[in-house]
């Protein structure tokens, strides 16, 4: 590695990266260029400006990315229904190509040579992170802390402190939560503590956005979910921005204890985790978004776009967002959301969330095909059993062979 002049720090200003700061400027002896990105995660990001420029740091960036993050990343994720492994929305995994691609554009804003990061050695985000600063800049630098240093432990890292004078709120002793945890709009995540152990029931004072379900309200919520072309943008009939909509969303179901996930993934480095999640917006969005495809889309379409999305959300969640592969996959996606307009009504009821009602210009259902009454013609119940017929003629033919099935 040739020397390094300059890093792009991705920056919370908590302990670790207050840390990393230091370590780079007397490891590299380098010029630290801080970014903090505001993503929606509750927390008030310009403190971060004090903390850095109390380390030296001469050039801060501090980005709102709110409504790009939700207009460019989320909604697109969303468009495809992506869930990982059955269960997870990837809250954590779809903002990580949007801080790497800020990294990379402050490192050209800036003539850096290198960007840097926080994200362990055993995690996923090490891999988001620097696979697509490789796939947006492939002669960047990149500096992971956590795969070098020796300070791997709390106790270390504030041993460090002390000795560098690094002025870190959580040094000076005050309660810290005992799981680690990443917001952003879309979710919380919680791991670490007694989470590690896979039989532990979550403790219920650890969630934040949600209440617990048999707290909720006795009587349900409605509302409305307006959709064009496959993005939600309103609710109730009024028109909200993507990262509004979303916020919005989420405090509706964070009242109606909807969202809690917890879960033993598959990391893409190759360990189980078990995490803890909740995501009451994007729960609500998931149900909403199906229940608009499912009269607007046609049935092969439909099926085709069902039987791509695991692909999907595997290159989302092991971090080819700026991959040919998730770029194709979007063009078919988005292709197929020309028509997926109208409104979605649904109920919010104690850690529940269904469809019960959808309506759209767009929408396929006919109620004259459909009818158990008379449908005055529409629909010639003789014409099903050629079809059914033809359908089995291989299933006939194989059986007239005395080929056996049971």
């Amino acid at each position: 590695m040739s020397k390094i002049e300059k890093v792009v720090l991705a920056y919370s200003g908590g302990l670790d990266t207050s840390v990393i700061v230091r370590w780079l400027q007397d490891t590299y002896g380098c010029e630290v260029v801080t970014f903090t990105a505001d993503i929606g995660q509750g927390e008030e990001v310009e403190p971060a400006r004090a903390k850095a420029e109390a380390l030296g740091v001469k050039e801060i960036y501090i980005d709102d990315l709110r409504e790009e993050y939700v207009r460019d990343f989320v909604f697109p994720m969303f468009r495809a229904n992506a869930i990982y492994e059955g269960e997870y929305l990837l809250g954590t995994s779809i903002a990580r190509p949007l801080i790497a691609k800020r990294l990379i554009e402050i490192a050209n804003e800036t003539g850096a040579d290198a960007i840097s990061h926080g994200a362990t050695g055993k995690g996923n985000d090490q891999v988001r992170f620097e696979l697509g600063a490789y796939a947006l800049k492939p002669g960047i630098q990149v500096i992971a802390p956590w795969r070098e240093w020796d300070l791997n432990s709390r106790e270390k890292l504030m041993q460090y402190c002390e000795q560098h004078k690094i002025p870190v709120d959580f040094s000076s002793g005050k309660k810290k939560s005992p799981y680690s945890m990443d917001a952003n709009l879309l979710h919380i995540s919680y791991e670490g503590g007694n989470l590690e152990d896979p039989w532990a029931e979550a403790e219920e004072d650890m969630w934040r956005w949600s209440v617990s379900p048999e707290d909720a309200p006795e009587a349900p919520t409605y509302i409305s979910v307006g959709f064009e072309q496959g993005d939600p943008v309103s609710i109730d009939g009024e028109r909200l921005s993507p990262a509004t909509l979303l916020e919005k969303l989420n405090k509706l179901g964070g009242a109606n204890g909807i969202g809690r996930l917890d879960i033993v993934e598959n990391r893409y480095v190759g360990m189980k985790s078990r995490g803890c999640y909740e995501t009451p917006g994007g729960t609500i969005l998931m149900k909403a978004h199906r229940a608009i495809e499912s009269i607007t889309l046609d049935r092969e379409v439909a099926h085709m776009k069902d039987s791509l999305m695991p692909r999907y959300a595997e290159l989302v969640y092991n971090g080819y967002w700026w991959s040919p592969e998730r770029r194709m996959l979007q063009a078919a996606i988005d292709e197929s959301q020309a028509v997926v307009n109208g409104e979605v009504r649904l109920k919010l009821y104690k850690g529940s969330v269904s469809a019960v009602g959808r309506r759209s210009a767009d929408s396929l259902f006919d109620e004259r095909i459909a009818t158990f009454e008379d449908d005055a013609g529409a629909y010639d119940q003789k014409d099903a059993e050629g079809f059914i017929k033809l359908n089995a003629l291989r299933l006939r033919i194989a059986a007239g062979k005395g080929r056996k099935l049971i």
